[in-house]
């Protein structure tokens, strides 16, 4: 193995070995999501949810919204605006989802 490609598996192993997430708004998330289905992205907005049946998501002012997964991560941050990463889905039949691996709250101004 070539030094360079061992370094390289170095720094991959590392770091994880993952990209860091595509930065996406939720209105491109919304304008085109067939291009970004399927991939890592960071986006952020406010928590809601709708009781029948029980479904959180989070949205922008412009009432951009995307699904989250799984609704027990979303839960206790109702109300809040916060900052996700996870994996974008998009179905004609099923809508905008992200699977999620963190979500966070932003800091209040």
């Amino acid at each position: 193995m070539s030094t360079r490609l061992a370094a390289l598996l170095l720094v991959l192993v590392g770091c994880g070995g993952e990209a860091s997430p595509r930065e996406a708004p939720l209105q491109m998330l919304v304008a085109d999501p067939e291009g970004f289905d399927g991939q890592r992205v960071a986006t952020q907005g406010v928590v809601r949810h709708f009781e029948t049946p029980l479904h959180y998501w989070i949205e922008d002012e412009a009432l951009n919204r995307v699904e989250l997964f799984p609704p027990a991560m979303a839960a206790p941050l109702l109300g809040q605006e916060v900052r996700v990463v996870g994996t974008f889905r998009y179905a004609p039949a099923s809508g905008r989802s992200l699977s999620l691996e963190t979500i966070s709250p932003l800091a209040a101004d």
